[in-house]
C-alpha cells in the first residue's frame, strides 16, 4: 500500500504501528496524550491506546525520563517525547548518568530499550530554548545510539527501528520539516537498517554531508549547483553515533572533496568529528581540506535573526566553491 505523508504522520503512524506490535511499547512526556503533542506527533494515540500507555507526564524532563528508566529495566520499551530540544537540559543528567551507564553497568545483564524523542533544530520563528541543536553532546556520550530523520519515510521506518532496539536510541525529529512536504511511502518495501547512511543524490565534484533539517537545503544546494555545471554528491548520514563512514569515505575517494552542513554551530560539532575521519582514512584522495558550514558560535538568536543565523544555500554553495578552488 502507498500513501503520501508528511514527516509527523510518518511518525504518528510508525508509532502506531510499534504499539500495536508490542504491547510493551509506551509513550510518555508532556502533553503527548489528550493534546497529540505540540506538533500533533502523537494525535489519536492515547485516544485508541488508553491512558496506561499513552501517558501525560508533569512538566518534569528529569522524572520522565527517570521514570522511563524505570519501565526499561522492567522490560517495557518506553518512548520518551522531550517538547522542545532546548527542554532536553533537566534530563540531561539521567540521561547521561543512567540511560546511557545501565547496560555497561550491569556486565551487559541489563537491557536500556527505551527512545527519547527530540525536536530540534530551528526555522519555526520560536524564542529561545525551541531550536537548539545537541546532537553533539549526545554522539559524544559512551552508551547512547544517535540516529536523526530527515524525510517522511525514514521517520516512519525509524521510529519502529529505534523502538524494537535493546539500546537506547535519541531519536532527533526536525520540527520545520514536520508539516512541510509529502513523500509516497510503500510500507510493504524491506528498509534500510537503522543505523546506515545514504547517498540521496550522485555527482562526481564535491560530496556534500548533511542530516535531519539540513538534508533538504543541502539538496537544493546541489540543483543550483548543477545549473552551474557542478555535479555535488549528498549523503544523508542519518545516524550519528554510531557513524557509517562507508558511504562517506567511498564518496570522498572518488570526489576528492567534502563539505559538511550542520545547523549547529561548527565549534567542536559533529562536522569536526566527520572531518577527522576523512582526513585521517582519506588523506591521500583528497584535493582540498574537508569544510565545515553551520551555525554562527553564538547561542540561537530571537526568531527575527534565525534566517541570518541558520546556514542556508548560499552558505553551502561558498563553502563547495571554495572547495573548488583549490
Amino acid at each position: 500500500m502507498t500513501q503520501k505523508i508528511t514527516l509527523a504522520k510518518g511518525l504518528n503512524m510508525g508509532l502506531r504501528k510499534a504499539m500495536e506490535n508490542d504491547p510493551k511499547v509506551l509513550i510518555m512526556g508532556e502533553d503527548v496524550g489528550k493534546l497529540g503533542g505540540v506538533f500533533r506527533i502523537t494525535d489519536g494515540l492515547q485516544k485508541d491506546f488508553g491512558e496506561d500507555r499513552v501517558i501525560d507526564s508533569p512538566l518534569a524532563e528529569s522524572g520522565i525520563v527517570g521514570t522511563a528508566v524505570g519501565m526499561a529495566l522492567r522490560g517495557y520499551r518506553p518512548v520518551v517525547e522531550i517538547q522542545f530540544d532546548g527542554f532536553v537540559y533537566p534530563a540531561y543528567d539521567q540521561i547521561v548518568c543512567q540511560v546511557a551507564k545501565m547496560h555497561f553497568r550491569s556486565q551487559g545483564k541489563s537491557k536500556m530499550p527505551m527512545v527519547i524523542r527530540i525536536p530540534f533544530g530551528g526555522g519555526i520563528g520560536a524564542v529561545e530554548h525551541h531550536s537548539e541543536s545537541p546532537e553533539a553532546q549526545f554522539a559524544h556520550t559512551p552508551g547512547l545510539k544517535v540516529v536523526a530523520c530527515s524525510n517522511p519515510v525514514d521517520g516512519y521506518w525509524m521510529i519502529q527501528q529505534a523502538i524494537a532496539s535493546d539500546d537506547p536510541v535519541i531519536f532527533l525529529e526536525p520540527k520545520r520539516q514536520y508539516h512541510a512536504d509529502k513523500a509516497e511511502l510503500d510500507d510493504t518495501v524491506t528498509p534500510d537498517p537503522l543505523f546506515t547512511s545514504r547517498v540521496v543524490r550522485t555527482g562526481t565534484d564535491v560530496t556534500v554531508l548533511a542530516y535531519g533539517p539540513m538534508v533538504k537545503t543541502v539538496m537544493r544546494a546541489a540543483e543550483a549547483a548543477a545549473s552551474e555545471g557542478k555535479s555535488l554528491e549528498v549523503i544523508d548520514l542519518r545516524t550519528l553515533s554510531p557513524l557509517d563512514m562507508g558511504p562517506v569515505l567511498d564518496s570522498v575517494r572518488r570526489t576528492g572533496r567534502a563539505v559538511v552542513a550542520h545547523e549547529a554551530h561548527v565549534n567542536l560539532g559533529m562536522g569536526a568529528e566527520i572531518s577527522a575521519r576523512i582526513t585521517e582514512q582519506c588523506f591521500y584522495s583528497l584535493e582540498a581540506p574537508v569544510l565545515r558550514v553551520g551555525g554562527f558560535d553564538a547561542p540561537y538568536p530571537p526568531s527575527r535573526l534565525e534566517e541570518n543565523y541558520l546556514p542556508d544555500l548560499d552558505r553551502v554553495l561558498d563553502a563547495v566553491d571554495h572547495s573548488l578552488s583549490f
